[in-house]
């Protein structure tokens, strides 16, 4: 997702190209998952992949984590649970200690929380695009969830706005106005000094990580990433990286994958979407026990996402991508063109030239269009003036459709016009499986090596 906002941005920069054709590319972020995972996490997966789990190939994580059985998954959950309930009880009663707090809420904060409860984590930085109030949208909705006797909701907020954004703190404080009303107080916290040491512990220990970008705003959104190693799941926007990582059964999505701007109306019908996940959904898989306490929906629920989606967003598998498919590339591309003391290279930059005069006199000629049985025959004639046919591709292109690329279709020189300097006649079949006013002659540069359009974005187009 990031790589088609980014196309978009970039779309002046390459003017009569198709938007999937901007030379902008992706590789999506990974975590270093060392760096995130606690200690229980760590013992969890040494014990079913091994210790030096990520420092080879990781092919085999998605199975070996998957051998994990419900109790020991359950049980490490609680371990992890308990400890971040523990160091929001300390660090909260510190917080309260240091802004000048009564004796007894100090106190009180050290016995805060359930560490059975089902436990909601919001954590980053509070800007609008966020929405980090979007779970406060209907307060009173949202205190019912959290003082359900039955099925009881405790939640941890932490975030920061910059100094400068009047509008960030704003949210911040309207949270803190929520938190401070007495009913609210034993289910929800803010802390403070938002850094990443109060990340770690966060991403350790929760069960639910929630995000609530307004799409396509979020670039990425590695903070929801950090969960996985943990076991824990998230409830997002689908928008950054949850856009493609997404499926029902490792966690929920908000929103229908579209953009809508900044419209009121759409944050409150994605509000209460929001609701509806935690009530109907989520919070009953969570309470939903078998005859030995344990939640077998939650659990398999977990083991999906700690299997299929840690390997996938770790820094394992980002640096790899970015090795494979842009340094190992480049580095080739470099030993190509300073091949015979720079030869390919001085070659490459009189073709630019040699374009850059001659461009502007290419022009198409006649087109013919036949259909022969279940295929069209493109008959097309372009004249190149004085320039190398060999300098360009001609081509046939057609839009994507029902999600699938664009289509592009080489088309081959046949023969010279006669009595025509410099004109030549192309053709290429094609399937009639669509019309054939979907497709469109063109002609690009080419140059062997080269990039295209990134290196030179010419084009012409058949009118």
């Amino acid at each position: 997702l990031h790589g088609k906002v980014s196309r978009q941005i970039f779309r002046p920069f390459f003017p009569r190209w198709p938007v999937d054709e901007v030379p902008v590319g992706h590789v999506t972020n990974g975590v270093h998952t060392p760096s995130w995972d606690s200690a229980a996490a760590d013992e969890l997966w040494t014990e079913a992949c091994g210790k030096s789990r990520w420092m080879g190939t990781i092919e085999t994580l998605e199975r070996d984590i998957c051998s994990v059985s419900d109790s020991r998954l359950w049980q490490f959950r609680a371990v992890v649970r308990k400890s971040l309930v523990e160091y929001a009880r300390e660090r909260l009663s510190r917080q309260l200690a240091e802004s000048g707090a009564a004796s007894e809420t100090v106190e009180d904060a050290k016995h805060l929380f359930d560490p059975n409860a089902l436990t909601l984590g919001f954590a980053r930085r509070f800007a609008t695009y966020k929405r980090p109030n979007l779970l406060l949208h209907n307060p009173e909705r949202l205190l019912r969830l959290l003082t359900d006797s039955h099925r009881p909701v405790q939640l941890i907020i932490a975030g920061k706005a910059h100094p400068e954004d009047q509008a960030g703190q704003e949210l911040i404080a309207e949270w803190m106005r929520f938190i401070r009303r007495p009913e609210v107080r034993p289910y929800a916290v803010f802390l403070s000094d938002y850094d990443m040491h109060l990340t770690e512990h966060l991403v350790q220990g929760v069960d639910v990580w929630i995000n609530t970008p307004r799409r396509p705003w979020e670039a990425c959104g590695t903070s929801g990433m950090k969960v996985l190693v943990n076991g824990g799941v998230n409830l997002s926007e689908l928008d950054g990286w949850w856009a493609e990582a997404y499926t029902p059964e490792v966690g929920w999505a908000l929103g229908d994958g579209k953009e809508h701007g900044d419209d009121p109306a759409w944050d409150a019908v994605e509000a209460g979407e929001l609701y509806d996940l935690l009530e109907r959904e989520l919070i009953p898989e969570f309470y939903t026990r078998d005859e030995m306490g344990i939640p077998k929906a939650w659990i398999g629920r977990i083991r999906k996402s700690m299997s299929m989606l840690t390997p996938r967003f770790s820094a394992n598998r980002m640096v790899r991508e970015y090795a494979e498919q842009h340094y190992l590339p480049a580095a080739a591309a470099y030993r190509y063109r300073a091949g015979d003391k720079g030869a390919v290279g001085r070659k490459i930059v009189e073709w630019k030239h040699s374009l850059e005069r001659k461009w502007a006199k290419l022009r198409f000629g006649e087109m013919k269009v036949e259909t022969d049985g279940d295929k069209y025959v493109f008959e097309v004639q372009i004249h190149l003036d004085d320039l190398n046919p060999d300098a360009v591709r001609v081509e046939l292109y057609a839009e994507g459709v029902d999600g699938e690329g664009p289509a592009r279709q080489e088309m081959a020189c046949v023969r010279q016009l006669v009595g025509a300097v410099g004109s030549y006649v192309y053709n290429a079949t094609v399937p009639a499986s669509r019309p054939a006013t979907d497709y469109t002659p063109r002609v690009i540069p080419h140059c062997c090596g080269v990039a295209v359009p990134l290196e030179d974005a010419h084009i012409l187009w058949q009118r």
